[in-house]
């Protein structure tokens, strides 16, 4: 898998338990998959100049594994589970670098989409080629 994050807990990101705050973990995740999509397919949020194509979120399902506090370290790696038609699965791992554990899990599913007609599209072969080289291989375990 591909480390495409690294964040720190901050205090002000935890909630009244103390501890890292659900607003902040989708916000590491997404700040991860713009490394990712830039590791897979060279693509970032300003590199399509004539504001064609870009990915849109259809799905998250997010798995907490184990608390994070105030001053935890923490690192995002991912990788790609599938390639459909028009879509990508990505999995998500957070990791605590101080207890060395998994916090947290995503997986999430994103569409190729026309910024113009506001659908769905095909993804290219040459996309395709692009996102094969970064498959990788869970187990249920990985996503519980």
């Amino acid at each position: 898998m591909n480390l495409v994050q690294k964040s720190v807990a901050h205090p002000w990101m935890c909630d009244v338990l103390g501890h890292l705050t659900t607003r902040h973990y989708v916000a590491m995740f997404d700040d991860a998959a713009y490394h990712l999509l830039y590791k897979v397919f060279g693509w970032t949020g300003s590199s399509d100049a004539d504001g064609k194509i870009a990915w849109a979120d259809v799905r998250h399902v997010i798995n907490y594994q184990a608390e994070v506090a105030a001053g935890d370290l923490l690192e995002i790696h991912a990788g790609l589970n599938k390639i459909g038609t028009k879509s990508i699965t990505v999995f998500y791992e957070m990791r605590n670098l101080g207890s060395d554990e998994a916090a947290a899990t995503l997986e999430c599913t994103s569409v190729l989409f026309d910024l113009q007609t506001r659908k769905a599209i095909k993804i290219s072969e040459e996309l395709r080629d692009l996102a094969s080289k970064h498959l990788i291989e869970t187990t249920d375990s990985d996503s519980e």
